[in-house]
């Protein structure tokens, strides 16, 4: 396996479009303190954008807010510290979130879950760059870059009047999207080989076994992924990760593979496939649906077993062992 593609000022893993995009947006931004809205589905790396975008502008410290955990009557002090004697328990002044971010970067991650009186004192930061502690007479100027980031579907919450649109229009100055990881999936085996070196494995991955990563469309995006590797080095005894050692979800995700295969080979050759052999018990065993789908996909290759590989989503060497395995010498 190769070195992954890393980008060393942005660690940023993969040589898709979508990425090389993404660098070069983040090389521009680097010149400009502007609010930044990220979008995405979870898992997608928004922070690591996030910090890359910090880090290219090289100016303070990078503090990362979970908007999601601002509950509660102290989410205010969190946020913007208080002073001496503000409440019960405030023995002494405390400094917030966003002091602590001055001359830098406040990252709101999950911005779309941000409480609405929350959004009124955020918009009043982004406006009036300065913020009140809770318990003071004063207010203190502040300056600091605000990214935001969120799953949701922001202008969605906006008409449904649970996020306030004109802080919707403040925080989307620039937008950027992130892709999910099945829309950059030729990026899995070098994300994949990422996580491998930050665990220090010396493990490798079978071909196969990537093969099999590619194929699935990961709901968790990078996240998911970085899970499924460190759940397999951690079960494994090395020094190959193969298909066996894959979570049940892959391992459910490649036994329906076949069947989604099958269909698809059959709409494409216009004709219906022989019917696979049923039990008494009217269910077709996979083993048999898997051996129709290989058959059909050979016909269909007029035997080009490269092209029925990559129909089937498996790898040619996977594909051998099965024709031998079913008896196959189309």
């Amino acid at each position: 396996m190769g070195t992954p593609s890393v980008d060393s000022r942005h660690n940023l893993v993969g040589e898709s479009p979508q990425i090389c995009q993404i660098r070069r947006h983040i090389d521009r931004l680097s010149r400009s303190r502007s609010p930044v809205l990220l979008l995405g589905e979870s898992g997608t790396g928004k922070e690591v954008v996030a910090r890359a975008i910090h880090e290219s502008s090289g100016l303070g410290s990078f503090i990362p807010i979970d908007c999601g955990s601002l509950v509660g009557p102290l989410m205010e002090s969190e946020l913007f510290g208080h002073a001496k004697g503000a409440f019960t328990g405030a023995s002494d002044a405390k400094r917030g979130l966003i002091e602590l971010a001055d001359g830098g970067t406040a990252f709101f991650d999950e911005i779309g879950d941000l409480p609405l009186d929350m959004q009124v004192k955020l918009l009043r930061l982004l406006q009036e760059r300065e913020f009140r502690p809770v318990g003071s007479l004063t207010t203190r100027k502040v300056e600091i870059r605000v990214i935001a980031a969120t799953h949701r579907d922001l202008a969605a919450e906006v008409e449904r009047k649970t996020f306030r649109q004109d802080l919707f229009y403040r925080l989307n100055v620039v937008t950027l999207r992130l892709p999910p990881l099945r829309d950059r999936q030729t990026d899995v085996p070098l994300l994949a080989g990422r996580f491998l070196e930050r665990l220090g494995s010396k493990y490798q991955i079978t071909s196969e076994c990537m093969d099999a990563l590619a194929s699935y469309p990961w709901p968790g995006n990078v996240r998911e992924l970085q899970n499924c590797i460190e759940r397999m080095v951690a079960m494994n005894s090395g020094p190959f990760l193969q298909i066996a050692d894959l979570p049940s979800t892959l391992q459910y995700h490649l036994q329906g593979q076949p069947c989604n295969a099958l269909s698809a080979v059959a709409g494409a050759n216009g004709a219906a496939p022989p019917p696979p052999v049923v039990s008494q018990s009217g269910i077709i065993p996979l083993t048999e649906m898997e051996r129709h789908a290989i058959m059909n996909a050979l016909e269909y290759t007029k035997g080009d077993r490269a092209t029925a590989a990559l129909l089937l989503g498996i790898g040619r060497t996977t594909l051998y062992r099965k024709l031998k395995e079913y008896g196959l010498s189309v």
